[in-house]
């Protein structure tokens, strides 16, 4: 018997799981930039190695488009639970809130650690001769890592103003069936590629597409790019479906292994394809290249992440008090991680470390600082209320607080 049918909680312990994980990995993501063996960040260290293009790779493969699906099946639970105008508070105020309010510290934060580098560099001087900075406007205003929250947010708003008519004229229900049956058909092994096909297509019509980066980040600006928007978009909408067959979440995470090794393979060659560990920043300009690219690329997207779920699903779903802890904390982490992981690299540049070392020490000295300051600024005060939709006293009373799914 899987653990998913053992364990059947209200809250799904092993999709929260990976909700956390995908947004505690962009710790890991954003740090291993300094490492590619091709310079393309902000602090470059001499200390590169072609694994931390893989490992760049391999994770921003599924990070994004597995936060999607457990977030569609999330919104559509919560949906449920409280109804629309529940929902639309409830998002207002956990997504909505961060996104338009810790902005204004985190973007401040970015660019501080940026001038404090310019001074490092100018003997500890302010330099004054720099170019003005950009306009900010509606297509080049920097989301930086929080364009994930609006992006979000328009999910949010198409879904509930295509329910709205649909559950209007569907009285009976026939409409919901069809869609139950349609999901029912659409898990199986041949998910990943079905889900695949549009992605392609956008991929491939991408202009100036670098393939090694894949679905191309929409964190400038407030209309994502499509590529994203279909990979994302397909992502939330499958989720908002598998709420409705909780049943499929059993056929998926049987499949585990097949997904795991469809994973692997097409990951591998969607690696190759891109041109490898090397990090190759010339955009696929072949016709054909490009073709074949992109098709591998995005069924590689789609198996690594119906694995990910699947492993989650087979190996996570018990309740476990670390997990459930760091899954809470992970909001606040993603959303304070960046500027610490710059201040992070700017320290290491300098240091007798190997690249990993260095990595590694960013990674756990982001964590214990995001971790702290989660546990005295966040849990227990009305932070936790907005991020988490609760505040967690700080002397647990006997009855446990019951929390949200997202």
């Amino acid at each position: 018997m899987s653990s998913s049918e053992i364990h059947r909680p209200d809250r799904l312990h092993g999709l929260d799981a990976l909700r956390g994980g995908a947004l505690l990995l962009g710790v890991v993501l954003h740090a291993s930039l300094s490492y590619l063996p091709t310079p393309i960040w902000l602090f470059p260290d001499d200390q590169t190695s072609p694994v931390a293009s893989v490992l760049f790779f391999a994770i921003h493969l599924f990070r994004m488009t597995a936060f999607f699906l457990i977030a569609g099946l999330f919104a559509h639970m919560l949906l449920g639970r409280r109804g629309t105008w529940g929902f639309i508070k409830d998002r207002l105020m956990r997504i909505a809130n961060p996104l338009f309010g810790l902005w204004w510290v985190v973007f401040p934060a970015f660019i501080a650690v940026i001038v404090w580098k310019a001074a490092i560099d100018n003997g500890g001087a302010i330099p004054t001769d720099g170019p003005p900075p950009p306009p900010l406007t509606l297509e080049t205003f920097p989301l930086l890592h929080l364009w994930f929250l609006w992006v979000l947010l328009l999910f949010y708003a198409a879904f509930l103003l295509l329910r709205a008519p649909v559950a209007a004229l569907d009285r009976n229900g026939a409409v919901g069936r069809l869609f139950d049956r349609l999901t029912g058909v659409l898990i199986g092994p041949w998910t990943p590629i079905v889900l695949a096909a549009p992605l392609a297509v956008a991929l491939w019509a991408t202009p100036d597409w670098i393939a090694f980066f894949g679905i191309p980040t929409p964190d400038k600006g407030f209309v994502p790019n499509p590529a994203s928007v279909v990979a994302f978009g397909s992502s939330f909408a499958l989720g908002l479906m598998l709420d409705r067959r909780r049943d499929l979440l059993v056929r998926i995470e049987r499949l585990w292994l097949v997904f795991t090794v469809m994973a692997l393979g097409t990951g591998a060659g969607a690696l190759a394809l891109a041109g490898g560990p090397g990090l190759s920043l010339d955009p696929v300009t072949d016709p054909s290249l490009k073709i074949a690219t992109a098709c591998v690329y995005a069924v590689a997207v789609f198996t690594s992440t119906f694995a990910v779920t699947a492993l989650s699903l087979r190996f996570l779903s018990g309740h476990s008090a670390v997990r459930r802890y760091l899954a809470d904390a992970s909001y606040w982490v993603y959303i304070v991680h960046l500027p610490l992981v710059l201040v992070g690299q700017v320290l290491m540049l300098d240091a007798p470390l190997p690249w990993w070392g260095k990595l590694g020490g960013i990674v756990v000295g982001v964590m214990a600082v995001a971790l702290i300051s989660y546990e005295l600024l966040v849990r227990h005060t009305f932070l936790g209320r907005f991020l988490n939709g609760r505040r967690i006293p700080w002397r647990r009373s006997r009855q446990p607080v019951l929390a949200p799914a997202e």
